[in-house]
């Protein structure tokens, strides 16, 4: 009489088992698999914009002209050492580039009617205006950006417990400041005031006059004529 191996009928009971444990992870997948082809993703996320509606605040009226504006880029390069210390063990230093503009505004408010003056013998009509003025620059922030940051060891650590230890507010302080005075050095007030002589001028013209004088006050050399 043949005696029967026990091992063997554990060997295939465990086969049996393994069988069937992978016979259902292949249906529930191939079940998951055609469940989200034909009804989608049942996990998918949807945005819920819950935000009030804007809120108008105030209404203003606007008399500044805009006669030119320039476009800057300007990198900085701010290394806050720590004295004694090596820079990887503490300090920081940074790269960042910003981009720019200014613009370069005539003040209409101070029209009144002595900033008129109509020679009709001469067909010639002046315009006194005020200075142009240079606008706070307005940085671009999608290219304005950093480009390199080295932070020492400490700093790491220590902005773990900062809520914004990589802030950009003082680069951008830093960026304003660089452009602004930069734009002084610039013929921007220049191509202003011949922007604004030739707006005023075509308009003052269409009126009749042969004749146009516009001038700047608080600005050396400010007197502009149409040609």
């Amino acid at each position: 009489m043949l005696m029967k191996n026990p091992r063997s009928g554990v060997v295939r009971s465990v086969q049996a088992t393994v069988v069937g444990f992978v016979m259902v992870v292949a249906i529930i997948a191939i079940t998951v698999m055609v469940g989200f082809r034909l009804l989608g993703n049942p996990f998918t996320t949807e945005t819920q914009d819950r935000s009030a509606p804007p809120v108008l605040l105030e209404l203003r009226n606007l008399a500044d002209f805009h006669a030119a504006q320039a476009q800057f880029e300007v990198t900085l390069d701010i290394e806050d050492d720590v004295q004694w210390m090596p820079s990887f063990i503490a300090g920081e230093r940074v790269q960042f580039i910003a981009v720019g503009t200014v613009d370069a505004v005539v003040d209409f408010r101070r029209l009144d009617a002595q900033s008129v003056v109509v020679d009709e013998d001469t067909s010639t009509v002046t315009v006194a205006l005020g200075a142009v003025t240079l606008q706070r620059p307005v940085l671009d922030m999608e290219e304005s950006h950093v480009m390199n940051r080295d932070r020492g060891l400490i700093n790491r650590i220590g902005g773990m417990f900062n809520d914004n230890p990589t802030s950009e507010a003082r680069l951008f302080d830093e960026a304003e400041d660089k452009i602004a005075a930069a734009a002084t050095q610039t013929e921007l007030v220049e191509r202003a005031q011949t922007n604004v002589t030739q707006s005023l001028t075509a308009l003052i013209r269409a009126l009749g006059y042969e004749n146009v004088e516009v001038t700047f006050s608080e600005s050396a050399g400010a007197t502009t004529t149409a040609e």
